[in-house]
């Protein structure tokens, strides 16, 4: 393996295998720093149990499903609660639209198939796909994974939807303060050569923090021009977009171990420029 990162500080905002990133970026020569900036994600089961309940009693016009993790986590609770027939005869009866192969194939395993997905993985690409049906008036249910989509939300309100119903079977704890303290620091100060993003929430706590601080227009100068900014996938590099920070690097398949050689070779192309 090219040590593609010899010499680079790599700062890890996402807390989930970061053990097993810290080793590749060894691999690859660098040194990996880590700096959470998303705290516990957990089951939220008093919503998740009553959401299923009116989603079974009214089921949608329209059922927009954006995680693969989510669907299965909403099946396991519906097992629990006895109503997986229900839910899945619930769905049938909506038109059902996919983002993501994972959630297809969450479907997939329960005899269901989108009339809609997205063409490349991104909620603007499930949008966009969308726009050749008329949603107006017709009563749509979201499933989320531990946040809200506002674009989504706001697209779907332009075409004139009756009823939005949000299901959120994660919910995203903050991280320590002092996490994004430290990482904030490392930002404004160049004390990494790169960070790397693995949710949405992640650079959505990070934004927070540095404009509660009256450092965000500074912390985005530095990661338009000093720091290299990594999303793992689509989804997490349209979050960043919003938020103003550009990924300069976003790997073709949507891993982590890709991102981090996809990192390396960019600080390798650099070089040789």
């Amino acid at each position: 393996m090219a040590q593609n990162l010899l010499g680079k500080k790599v700062a890890l905002a996402g807390p989930r295998k970061s053990e097993e990133m810290s080793m590749i970026i060894e691999k690859l020569g660098g040194t990996p720093v880590l700096r959470p900036a998303q705290g516990t994600v957990f089951l939220d089961d008093e919503h998740l149990e009553s959401s299923i309940e009116a989603w079974v009693k009214h089921p949608p016009d329209w059922t927009l499903l954006t995680t693969g993790m989510g669907l299965d986590a909403i099946f396991s609770k519906a097992e629990q609660m006895g109503v997986e027939e229900a839910l899945t005869s619930a769905l049938s009866q909506s038109q059902i639209a996919a983002r993501g192969y994972k959630t297809v194939n969450a479907l997939r395993k329960r005899g269901l198939k989108p009339v809609v997905r997205d063409d490349d993985g991104s909620t603007s690409g499930l949008i966009r796909e969308l726009e050749a049906y008329s949603l107006e008036g017709s009563r749509v249910l979201v499933q989320l994974h531990g946040e809200s989509a506002p674009r989504l939300m706001a697209w779907l309100s332009d075409q004139g939807v009756q009823e939005i119903t949000q299901v959120l079977p994660y919910r995203h704890v903050p991280p320590e303060e002092s996490d994004l303290a430290l990482l904030l620091s490392d930002i404004l100060n160049q004390q990494i050569d790169a960070i790397t993003f693995t949710s949405a929430p992640q650079i959505r706590f990070l934004v927070e923090y540095a404009e509660q601080h009256g450092k965000l227009e500074q912390m985005k100068q530095r990661l338009e021009q000093d720091i290299v900014a990594a999303a793992v996938g689509k989804v997490t590099a349209q979050a960043m977009i919003e938020e103003g920070v550009e990924p300069k690097v976003v790997p073709a398949e949507e891993r982590m171990g890709s991102m981090m050689v996809a990192l390396g070779k960019y600080f390798a192309e650099q070089k040789s420029v």
